[in-house]
């Protein structure tokens, strides 16, 4: 059963992510509101799925995607990013600090669940890269 950790300063993107992957056989989520939050409950459970926002009030989604690939436990988490951020330095950024995908709001639900699910099916050359 994934678990899939939804990181965004916005409610109402979190739960937008949420019921785009809802279809995704199984799956259990948690929702957090900052980076700050994020890193907590990542030291809570395991997950097999990070989807994080760049922009957020405390730490910003970089910071988080550098925390994770900095332990151990957490390295392998497959890490994708949901940014307004469309530039392409953000994206360089954010793919050199570790993030297995990058996509730019509004994405579609196919979209998302394709990327979704290849990475929590160990397919990544499946996941549309963006």
């Amino acid at each position: 059963m994934p678990e899939v950790l939804v990181v965004d300063d916005s409610k109402v993107m979190r739960d937008m992510v949420v019921a785009c992957l809802r279809p995704y056989p199984d799956s259990r989520f948690t929702q957090a509101s900052s980076g700050l939050e994020a890193i907590e409950q990542l030291s809570l459970k395991p997950y097999d799925l990070l989807v994080l926002d760049l922009n957020m009030p405390d730490i910003g989604g970089i910071e988080v995607v550098e925390f994770v690939r900095g332990q151990d436990h957490l390295r392998d988490l497959p890490i994708i990013i949901v940014t307004t951020r469309g530039d392409e330095a953000s994206r360089e950024r954010a793919l050199q600090a570790g993030a297995d995908r990058f996509m730019t709001k509004p994405f579609t639900p196919d979209s998302i669940q394709g990327t979704a699910r290849a990475l929590l099916e160990k397919n990544p050359a499946e996941a549309p890269r963006g």
